[in-house]
């Protein structure tokens, strides 16, 4: 059996009544996710991340999603404190595809995934899941244009073009004049955490990943991110109107002209912050050649 944190057997006979027998996966990126076969047959998932006070807000939402019928991985347990990290079990849900595809018709399909969760998560009240994740949180208090990461902010920023720099100083400028009621809603809403099956979604996972920002800037960041995969692009200018008028439609109600400037600048945000992750870390330019290409268009959409 691959090799499992210390803590973890005897986690799972405390909150889930039973030992692990098998591993079906593990993956670690930001956070360790733990597919696992319990002694007595049940297949579950276990994540476990460093407790930066969002776990229990964002394990809470997800569970009152699933619990009304939403397609996501319903959680066994709440999130639990082991030493520095939250952990929590929630269901294996196995199985669908991704959607790919960058077209308005793709680009509908995935707004009215994003309307009826948004709608899902409109009573849910938890306290705000904040920081944000680091790629929509625009509305940080560091100094500096970018949030502060070591990790990132170490690295020689000169690589990072100009034209992207200046794009994401615009759309923060925009972003941060907005004066609009944050709300819960997904943060990383993008194909690589959907998946369909017979045509319609099957799961939709990440749900470390909610943010508290503006409705309008929450559908922005969707309607750009969509179609990202590994690694991240940005969707075309015509597909991502698409995603917002679908989603605005769905949700019945039109976004006022300052809340469509703010989804506009949200989506050349989250792709300006992929864009400086290229080029610190020398990857293939995709995002840094979309901020290129688009940011004229969306940065005139935006107001910016």
């Amino acid at each position: 059996m691959t090799e499992l944190p210390d803590w973890l057997p005897a986690w799972c006979a405390d909150q889930l009544g039973e030992q692990p027998a098998g591993v079906l996966f593990a993956v670690r990126q930001m956070s360790a996710v733990y597919g696992l076969r319990l002694a007595g047959g049940r297949e579950v998932v276990v994540k476990a991340r460093e407790d930066d006070g969002r776990t229990a807000s964002c394990v809470a939402a997800q569970a009152r999603l699933a619990e009304s019928g939403f397609p996501c991985p319903l959680p066994f347990t709440p999130a639990v404190g082991v030493g520095s990290l939250a952990v929590h079990a929630e269901e294996f849900r196995p199985g669908g595809e991704p959607l790919g595809g960058d077209s308005p018709a793709i680009a509908a399909r995935y707004a009215a995934v994003f309307a009826r969760l948004m709608t899902g998560l409109a009573d849910v009240l938890v306290p705000p899941p904040l920081p944000n994740p680091r790629w929509v949180r625009w509305d940080h208090a560091d100094p500096g244009l970018w949030p502060s990461l070591r990790f990132l902010d170490d690295r020689d920023q000169d690589l990072v073009p100009e034209y992207v720099v200046d794009a994401a100083a615009r759309v923060r400028k925009r972003l941060l004049a907005a004066d609009l009621p944050c709300v819960l809603g997904h943060g990383d809403f993008e194909k690589q955490n959907l998946r369909w099956r017979d045509g319609q979604v099957w799961a939709v996972h990440d749900w470390d990943s909610l943010a508290w920002q503006p409705e309008a800037a929450l559908a922005g960041a969707a309607c750009g991110a969509f179609t990202s995969g590994s690694p991240t692009t940005l969707a075309t200018i015509d597909s991502s109107a698409a995603f917002l008028d679908t989603y605005q439609e769905l949700r019945g109600r039109r976004f006022t002209e300052e809340e469509q400037e703010v989804a506009w600048a949200a989506s050349l945000w989250v792709a300006a912050h992929n864009a400086r992750w290229e080029a610190l870390h020398g990857t293939p330019p995709i995002s840094v050649e979309a901020v290129r290409v688009q940011a004229p268009g969306r940065l005139r959409r935006a107001g910016a």
